[in-house]
């Protein structure tokens, strides 16, 4: 989810035989095929332009969501460009995190597993409170201190 240049599914794409790469941004995705064919990866990898999960099939269910979420604070009009929207999470740096978690547990199959890449200026308690609420278990498995006043956190959740 959120592909941008495509690494990430990239990487999956050479384990696993199928990756679905999603990202709002028309230009993102079509970097992401770039970057794919490049690497003579694009056989087992869909990309599709749209937001979050609204370009899937409902009934579309994953094993593994991997997701580096726009989620810093910033003013809604920081989001209107394309690379705003790669960043500006709105005024909480929640709005999009907010808006996947609600929509993940139709999406991921039993004993899936989400990694949602967030910072600790988006309150990470909130995360790990929202997933559970979905009946999702989550947890912090790695943390990156920043310079000055951010931590940058990878978040675990499973059905």
């Amino acid at each position: 989810m959120g592909t941008g240049c495509g690494i990430l599914g990239m990487l999956a794409a050479k384990k696993i035989r199928r990756v679905v790469a999603v990202d709002v941004n028309p230009y993102a995705v079509s970097c992401a095929k770039e970057n794919a064919a490049f690497n003579n990866i694009r056989r087992n990898m869909a990309f599709i332009q749209g937001d979050l999960f609204t370009p899937l099939h409902e009934t579309e269910k994953f094993e593994v969501i991997l997701f580096n979420a726009p989620y810093l604070p910033a003013d809604e009009s920081e989001a209107e460009s394309w690379i705003g929207r790669a960043w500006a999470g709105g005024a909480t740096g929640r709005q999009i995190i907010d808006r996947f978690i609600s929509e993940t547990p139709k999406h991921l199959k039993r004993s899936g597993c989400v990694l949602l890449m967030q910072s600790s200026m988006a309150d990470v308690d909130e995360t790990v409170r929202r997933f559970k609420e979905c009946g999702i278990s989550a947890r912090v498995v790695a943390e990156r201190a920043l310079p000055f006043f951010e931590m940058i956190v990878l978040i675990e959740a499973k059905t």
